[in-house]
């Protein structure tokens, strides 16, 4: 009886389908130069780049410019802090109790991050590149300019980019590190909780009949994950708050414009979103520099593996905006507060523009003693 084939010969044959012989040699070379260092070539099934999943996506692609936003109205205080607020949310008769803010970097005293000749900006996170008591000070100016007090307990968080939520209290005010989450509810009168972000969304959510109030840190992990969705959840398992009865903010963070990302979160965003595909968009840069002088830009690369052409951008606030919905908030509830913290590299910090070399912004809300 005639024996079968060698499992070799076959698994040749399905690794390098229609070669001639000599290239076929000169690929499995190179398989077992790159298996002696650990690495696998990897073997395209499909066209290179991210064509396939962008023909699914929106028909119209766009220039980082058409979705470009206008810098944000600034209120500034009386001790030179410039901070956002949500227009509705200011007025005495709509929710007198309730304390907010988004921060900029405008009205502090670090230096880490500015000119020589600029004013020092707002740092409010304990980063590497500034000092303590310069991040203290800017801290109690914080206070001051939201509470009028600056010595308001300011309670933040040691963000991880996960869905993890906690219920803060004033003993929280007195402990050495901060707790490890990256949402926060109270119902306690006094302080504020605050989330720290430089390109990152921050939401604000309020009950204006329970006196509840929470933020929460939504990068794409922690959007991916719901934290939003979930911290309305445990606001209602927890004080019995009522969706119907609850306001958002989604504050400044890094924007659809300027917030490129690769096909890995486009996955992860299909593996719990049916609308996942709603959220990308194809964008052309559209770099004046490019535009003029194209030949610079040119390389030898085969088509589909040059970085030059579309890329995959995810909208953030609109992800959460549809987390807000889904749990069960009046759209016209959900506010958006400010602009692109790449874009407008003057009014906030990015750690992206800035390609790592960057202060912290905080997100506050409180109620009043």
């Amino acid at each position: 009886m005639a024996l079968p084939p060698p499992t070799t010969i076959k698994l040749v044959s399905r690794r390098y389908p229609s070669l001639n012989p000599q290239i076929e040699s000169n690929l499995r070379s190179i398989d077992d130069e790159l298996r002696d260092a650990g690495l696998v070539r990897h073997r395209r099934t499909t066209p290179a780049g991210i064509t396939v999943h962008l023909r699914h996506l929106r028909r119209d692609p766009a220039t980082r410019q058409e979705l470009a936003t206008p810098a944000p109205t600034l209120i500034k205080f009386a001790n030179g802090v410039e901070l956002l607020q949500v227009p509705a949310w200011r007025k005495k008769k709509s929710l007198p109790w309730l304390w907010h803010g988004f921060s900029t970097r405008r009205g502090g005293v670090s230096r880490a991050y500015c000119a020589e000749d600029a004013p020092g900006d707002l740092n409010l996170g304990f980063t590497a590149s500034d000092q303590r008591e310069a991040v203290l000070n800017n801290r109690r100016l914080l206070a001051e300019a939201v509470t009028g007090d600056p010595s308001t307990a300011l309670i933040s968080l040691r963000q991880f980019h996960s869905n993890l939520i906690v219920i803060a209290g004033p003993e929280d005010a007195a402990r050495e590190r901060p707790r490890k989450a990256d949402g926060a509810i109270t119902a306690v009168p006094g302080f504020l909780i605050a989330i720290q972000t430089a390109d990152c969304i921050p939401v604000l959510v309020a009950d204006r009949k329970q006196r509840v109030v929470a933020a929460f840190h939504a990068g794409w992990r922690g959007t991916v994950k719901r934290i939003v969705e979930l911290g309305v959840g445990r606001m209602r398992l927890e004080f019995g708050c009522r969706p119907e009865d609850l306001v958002a903010a989604i504050g400044p963070g890094n924007r659809q414009c300027c917030y490129s990302v690769g096909e890995e979160v486009l996955s992860e965003f299909e593996s719990q979103f049916t609308y996942a595909r709603e959220l990308f968009r194809e964008v052309f840069d559209s770099d004046p520099v490019r535009t003029r002088y194209p030949m610079l830009f040119l390389t030898q690369r085969a088509p589909g593996h040059s970085p030059i052409g579309p890329a995959l951008h995810l909208d953030l606030i609109e992800a959460n905006r549809r987390q807000l919905v889904d749990a069960g908030l009046k759209p016209s509830a959900i506010s958006v507060t400010g602009g692109c913290t790449s874009c407008h590299g003057d009014l906030f910090f990015s750690h992206r523009a800035s390609r790592g070399h960057a202060g912290r912004m905080m997100s506050v809300i409180g109620i009043r003693a």
